[in-house]
């Protein structure tokens, strides 16, 4: 097997855990490692772990677990038989979840979302594209797949130089009827967002039940509606959907309808901007403003105008929330830390004249374990404050 060999003093991080070697880090390879394949890693003459191997990219080593045992289809199917098994535990009476999260799980750049029988990949790694095949079949044998497909992100699929077009290894591209442990999501594949469904907001959608009964809600970027349901479920008065998408908002009624939900409601596509400024200016408040925007920072260059986006966004929503209300925000951009986003909020709704009290922060549902050693593998904040 080839080897790289890292720089002097650059191995502290991959001792404590990170799964990441970059391009600069290198000091040689040996054995002329070629893209995709497994090489060994050495700090002098020490050895490190195994990875797969891509010359052309930034991230040029992504290691496997320290257990790796020189048998990567075995390696495979134990890393996601132990995943499935982790996610029983936290969630057994679902078949609906993130089955696999990536480095989180040991299985660089490899993302599956399991929806009853249906998984969908997201395939960001040279090495694992090259071995799906091994991935398909763990599915097909082990958790008896009837639907295996693809719904990648072209922008991270470019950064690994991998073909940017989706693939179906099994069945079609279909719709499925799924829940989050309390209710039901209608999902068509060939329109939705990301893989089909925001499984990590599961358990923070559960929380904010705790908030909801009898109160006015204003679920905004609802996505196919998930915060605003569990609004209703709990009792709440009135809630108002709103994404600037007129599909989600179809899906999102579709999804309310499915579920047999009786608040009163609002469906809105609106821009949310938009919409809260003219919320602002009729003097328009509700007792729950919850806001789950897309990622606004897609690199580290883009973190100042993401936090000035996120000051300004919380900002409006505080400006919306009536006396005694809460405000329930979201960032989901791993390049904006958590202090950051805080200090966004806090200093947004400052400017509206409003001060915040924090009542709970979460992260990401359990179905998307973190390595503590890899900052990467934490991206979602959740938080949720009551406005004075």
């Amino acid at each position: 097997m080839a080897a790289v060999f890292l720089k002097k003093n650059e191995s502290r991080r991959i001792r404590n855990g990170h799964l990441w070697v970059f391009s600069n880090e290198i000091a040689k390879t040996e054995g002329g490692p070629e893209t995709g394949a497994l090489v060994e890693l050495y700090d002098n003459k020490d050895f490190l772990g195994t990875g797969f191997y891509n010359k052309n990219s930034l991230i040029t080593l992504r290691l496997l677990s320290p257990l790796y045992k020189d048998d990567l289809s075995a390696y495979i199917r134990e890393s996601i038989m132990n995943a499935y098994t982790l996610r029983k535990n936290f969630y057994p009476n679902r078949e609906s979840f993130r089955l696999v999260f990536s480095e989180s799980d040991f299985l660089p750049g490899l993302i599956i979302d399991k929806y009853n029988n249906t998984f969908v990949l997201q395939v960001y790694s040279f090495g694992m594209n090259q071995n799906i095949q091994i991935v398909v079949d763990v599915l097909k044998t082990e958790l008896n797949a009837e639907n295996i497909f693809t719904r990648n992100d072209p922008y991270f699929r470019k950064l690994e130089g991998l073909p940017e077009d989706d693939s179906v290894y099994l069945g079609e591209v279909g719709i499925e009827t799924i829940d989050d442990g309390k209710l039901k999501y209608r999902i068509d594949f060939a329109s939705s967002q990301k893989t089909g469904f925001y499984f990590d907001q599961c358990d923070n959608r559960e929380f904010t039940e705790k908030l909801t009964n009898g109160k006015t809600v204003l679920d905004a970027f609802c996505n196919s509606g998930g915060f605003g349901m569990h609004a209703a479920s709990a009792g709440a008065g009135y809630v108002t959907f709103l994404d600037s998408s007129a599909g989600e908002i179809t899906n999102a009624e579709k999804n309310f309808t499915l579920n047999g939900l009786t608040s009163e409601t609002d469906f809105i596509a609106m821009d949310v901007f938009d919409y809260l400024q003219k919320s602002i200016d009729a003097g328009r408040t509700f007792d729950v403003v919850m806001v789950d925007p897309p990622a606004f920072a897609k690199s580290r260059k883009s973190i100042p105008t993401a936090l000035k986006g996120y000051a300004k966004l919380n900002k409006m929503a505080a400006s919306c929330v009536g006396i005694n209300g809460y405000l329930v925000t979201s960032s989901c951009s791993h390049h904006i830390n958590r202090d950051d986003f805080i200090e966004a909020v806090i200093s947004g709704a400052a400017k509206a004249g409003k001060i915040l009290q924090q009542i709970h922060f979460s992260g990401p549902s359990m179905d998307h374990p973190i390595l503590p050693a890899m900052d990467e593998t934490t991206y979602l904040k959740f938080a949720v404050f009551k406005v004075l």
